[in-house]
C-alpha cells in the first residue's frame, strides 16, 4: 500500500453514533493507560488475537462492524483502543508498538487502522502527521466517519486540540506475528485505569 489511504462516510450515521455512545459509557473508559506521549488524552485497549476476535464481539458488541470492516486477513494478533482527544490534548512523535508490553522482539504492525467516530464541528488542531524517516508524508485533518488506514512502520503524530472541543476516534495496529511471538500475546486482555483503580479499591477493602 501507499503510505495511506481514507474511506469518507466508511459507516452509517445510526452505527457511528451508537459507537460513540457506547464507547464513552463504557465503565473502562477513563485517563488512558497508554504511554507519556498521549498527553491529556482518554481510552482503553483490548489486546487480542485473532483466534478470540468472536470473543471481542460477544463482550463488545458495537465493535462488531469496525472489526469486520478494518481487519486485515494477513494479520493474527491486535491493539484497539478508543482515544479521546480534548482541549490541550496532543500525542507525540512515535511508531507504535503496543504489544512490546508482551513481546520484546515485536517488529511494527503491518497496518494501522483509525475511524473518526466524533470530530467537534469547529475543532482546530488534531490533525494526524505521518512520517517516513523525517519526511513528512501525510497530515490528515480528522473527519467524522473517515476510515484511515496507514502503514504501520510510519512515524507519526496528533497535532494538540487548540480549542475545545472532541475529537473520538477507534485505532486498531494490526499485526502479523510468528508462531513463537504469537504465543507470548495474550488470547485476550483489557487494559484500562479503570480496572487497576477497582483492583485496587478491591485490596484496601481487604485488609480493613
Amino acid at each position: 500500500m501507499s503510505y495511506y489511504h481514507q474511506h469518507p462516510q466508511a459507516f452509517s450515521q445510526t452505527y457511528l453514533s451508537e459507537l460513540q455512545g457506547q464507547i464513552l459509557a463504557c465503565p473502562y473508559f477513563a485517563v488512558n493507560n497508554l504511554n507519556r506521549d498521549f498527553v491529556g488524552t482518554k481510552g482503553f485497549s483490548i489486546v487480542f488475537r485473532r483466534s478470540h476476535l468472536a470473543e471481542v464481539e460477544q463482550r463488545f458488541p458495537y465493535l462488531k462492524l469496525y472489526l469486520n470492516r478494518v481487519l486485515q486477513q494477513e494479520c493474527n494478533a491486535f491493539y484497539l483502543n478508543p482515544l479521546l482527544l480534548e482541549f490541550g490534548s496532543r500525542v507525540d512523535p512515535h511508531i507504535d508498538r503496543s504489544l512490546r508490553s508482551y513481546c520484546e522482539t515485536i517488529a511494527p504492525p503491518l497496518v494501522v487502522s483509525v475511524l473518526y467516530v466524533k470530530v467537534a464541528t469547529g475543532l482546530e488542531g488534531g490533525e494526524l502527521v505521518l512520517r517516513s524517516h523525517k519526511r513528512q508524508v501525510g497530515q490528515i485533518r480528522p473527519q467524522a466517519n473517515t476510515l484511515l488506514f496507514f502503514q504501520g512502520d510510519l512515524t507519526h503524530s496528533v497535532n494538540p486540540v487548540k480549542n475545545p472541543g472532541t475529537r473520538l476516534s477507534l485505532v486498531c495496529e494490526q499485526y502479523n506475528l510468528d508462531d513463537t511471538q504469537l504465543r507470548e500475546i495474550p488470547e485476550l486482555q483489557l487494559e484500562s485505569r479503570a480496572i487497576k483503580a477497582e483492583q485496587g479499591r478491591n485490596k484496601r477493602r481487604k485488609r480493613s
